[in-house]
């Protein structure tokens, strides 16, 4: 990550803490009383190979101890009211201003895989991880819907998973890598905005 783009994460950070830590402080009481303990979920996930860290959503799942993998139609019933409703408006994502302070990921950038797809796909994983993983990015708002689309049908672990390795993980990842050989910092704040303005969003515009 260069430095101005690490200035650039810090301070988009401490502006959008400074408003949306209400928001954040309502949704974790609201979470705590409909739902219970714990308030928050953390997921592995890599920023490089070799380098795990925990990142930090608001749950949004009945707890499984034995949930792994990514999500698909099988984990629909697992789904709260409150945590369907935070998905919607991806709120659930807010406390990863921590992560983006922490350094462990940036706003924009691959979204950050889970250790089994890096170790079942290094040399594809190593391309896509000489960038810092993203809050948001190029495969997360050209592809997302798509990805939505066909992970929702799958109604076993074992379909989702090989739906999501043969059709998600390529995908996705040659846009992450596009992302990566083409990236500015003028692209970086237009995928910014693009995230919360869709119309602005490459998918529309193409």
């Amino acid at each position: 990550m260069t430095p101005m783009k690490r200035l650039m994460d810090l301070t988009a950070c401490a502006i959008l803490f400074a408003l949306l830590w209400p928001a954040i402080l309502c949704v974790s009481l609201v979470v705590a009383i409909r739902d219970g303990r714990p308030v928050f979920f953390v997921s592995e996930r890599m920023k490089a190979p070799g380098q795990p860290f925990g990142l930090v959503k608001f749950r949004t799942m009945k707890v499984d101890p034995d949930d792994a993998g990514v999500s698909g139609g099988d984990k629909l019933a697992r789904i709260t009211p409150t945590g369907r409703f935070l998905r919607r408006y991806r709120l659930d994502e807010m406390p990863q201003l921590w992560n983006i302070l922490r350094g462990d990921i940036s706003f924009v950038g691959p979204r950050p895989p889970l250790r089994r797809y890096v170790e079942m796909f290094p040399d594809l994983y190593a391309e896509v991880l000489k960038n810092r993983p993203g809050l948001t990015g190029l495969a997360s708002i050209m592809f997302h819907a798509r990805e939505t689309a066909l992970l929702v049908p799958c109604k076993t672990p074992e379909e989702t998973e090989s739906v999501y390795v043969r059709r998600c993980v390529p995908a996705k990842a040659r846009l992450d890598i596009i992302y990566g050989r083409s990236r500015t910092v003028c692209w970086d704040i237009w995928l910014m905005f693009a995230t919360v303005l869709p119309r602005m969003s490459p998918r529309r515009r193409r």
